[in-house]
């Protein structure tokens, strides 16, 4: 063999002692495997095979095994999400979890809850992405994404505020005090209650509202953003003739945080960014940080923002503790909200 050819040997066993590195075989592991459909379908087999299938299907299994846990050690769960929830079919999904009380309190933002009650009266309908702006707005359409919410849904809404409104205006005068959000919140589930005994709405549409049933088994809504959305419109025109009409917008504040003292284990799910995940996220900063912590959403963190925040970045600031049983789910929550509901609680009961 010449020199040159003994280089080249050299270099090619080089080369495959780089390529093929020995490693570590890690005998022991999960093995990566997905569901298998041949076969009849299962689908609480199914529902485990997330754990092993990988990327953010795995990360969702374990939020799954995580609820679980909470559940059987009586953890108080608190859960915030954004508007958008309220918007989808979401809404429904939140409206079994507030019914069957699988909830301590909920924060969001007021667009959820006026949804909510707006979709008692008539539904949202699925359009189209790609509809073009100005064409729904010369039709009074208003677009969510892929679904459209007419103008007519909120004349109902209007009248119902009124009533709401001047109700608690003359309670205010009588009994010389401020409502606070909470309470007030918690009045527009007792309308729609009254709505329901005065017959002008069915027993059937006043039960698929999550706010009428966080009314009926007294569970709290926080809703410190409360004026940013159709409520404060109505607001707008109701203090334009009764300017002396107020709501507290602090006394939230003490409610959440004395809620998150008084938890003998906490548990944060959050869905989307925005103030609802802060709200609770900084109650727990006054226990020294929750004892568990799912996050669901798909925005990043590079930007410093609470949206997409790490876990880690929480644990820095004494939000969550840091040996909490944790994880991040970052996708979209339309996907994954329904199957975090079926296997956490209709598929167990601890």
């Amino acid at each position: 063999m010449t020199r040159y050819e003994q280089k080249q040997e050299m270099r090619k066993e080089k080369a495959r002692e780089t390529v093929l590195k020995e490693a570590n075989t890690l005998e022991g592991w999960p093995e990566v495997r997905g569901y298998d459909f041949e076969g009849e379908f299962n689908f609480e087999n199914f529902m485990k095979s997330y754990l092993t299938t990988g990327f953010q299907a795995t990360n969702l299994a374990q939020a799954i095994e995580i609820i679980k846990e909470m559940r059987r050690e009586k953890t108080d769960i608190f859960l915030g999400f954004t508007s958008n929830v309220g918007t989808s079919g979401m809404r429904e999904n939140i409206k079994f979890l507030v019914k069957e009380k699988h909830l301590k309190a909920i924060a969001t933002t007021v667009g959820a809850i006026e949804e909510d009650i707006i979709r008692v009266f008539k539904p949202w309908v699925l359009g189209s992405w790609d509809a073009k702006g100005e064409i729904l707005r010369e039709k009074g359409i208003n677009k969510t994404g892929n679904i459209f919410c007419p103008n007519d849904r909120y004349l109902y809404f209007e009248k119902f505020m009124n009533r709401v409104l001047n109700r608690l205006y003359e309670r205010q005068k009588n009994e010389k005090k401020i409502i606070g959000i909470v309470e007030f919140v918690s009045e527009l589930g007792r309308e729609l209650e009254m709505m329901e005994v005065e017959s002008e709405i069915s027993k059937k549409a006043l039960e698929t509202s999550f706010t009428y049933w966080a009314y009926k088994n007294n569970m709290p809504i926080f809703c410190p953003a409360l004026p940013d959305g159709s409520v404060g419109d109505m607001l707008y025109f109701f203090k334009k003739n009764n300017p002396d009409f107020k709501i507290d917008t602090s006394d939230y504040v003490v409610q959440v945080t004395d809620m998150a003292l008084n938890s003998k284990k906490m548990g944060l799910v959050c869905i989307g960014g925005s103030v609802p995940k802060h709200l609770f996220s900084n109650a727990a900063l006054f226990r020294d940080g929750a004892d568990y912590a799912i996050f669901i959403n798909n925005s990043t963190e590079f930007d410093g923002s609470n949206a997409g925040t790490s876990l880690d970045e929480a644990i820095s600031w004494g939000k969550i503790k840091h040996d909490a049983k944790r994880v991040k789910v970052e996708t979209e929550a339309t996907l994954v909200l329904p199957l975090l509901i079926a296997g956490a609680f209709k598929l167990y009961e601890p």
